[in-house]
């Protein structure tokens, strides 16, 4: 296998989530995993696009994330690619959380999955509503713009 195995740093960014929600907080988590799933993901077989935030009995939980299996991984060590992951959080987080869920529209999306320099699995969570087109629109005219910008500036 010629993939770069990842120790610290980003392994995988939501940059969909950023442009289809407006996030107004944003929180670190621990995620709940067994050691094929975590070697996997220093593999960099994780996708976060799909993912969200759901509650089950005054727990958190990720779902929606895909992390696929190792190719050369034993048999024997088997799971599901797809399964829901519980979220490690304090008490008082978690009750936050859930009440800002219980709002109208809110959701709360994964925006970036990394190891921390303890070599520790996080997960950043932002806390946001969907956008509508014309928010969608107007978020593409200004990274436009301050794109050219940049260009005249260099010029």
């Amino acid at each position: 296998m010629s993939r770069q195995i990842i120790k610290f740093g980003q392994v995988s960014e939501n940059r969909k989530a950023r442009f289809a929600y407006s996030i107004n907080d944003t929180i670190e988590a621990g995620i709940s995993l067994t050691g094929a799933e975590i070697k996997s993901i220093r593999y960099g077989l994780v996708t976060i696009v799909d993912g969200f935030v759901q509650k089950r009995n005054n727990d958190l939980f990720l779902a929606g994330i895909e992390i696929q299996k190792l190719p050369t991984a034993n048999r024997a060590v088997n799971f599901d690619e797809r399964r829901p992951r519980q979220l490690l959080l304090h008490r008082n987080q978690i009750n936050r959380l859930i009440g800002k869920l219980q709002e109208k529209g809110a959701t709360i999306v994964p925006l970036k999955l990394y190891f921390n320099n303890n070599g520790k699995l996080k997960v950043l969570l932002g806390v946001g509503f969907g956008k509508n087109k014309v928010d969608k629109r107007e978020t593409i005219k200004t990274r436009e713009w301050e794109r050219n910008k940049s260009r005249l500036m260099k010029g």
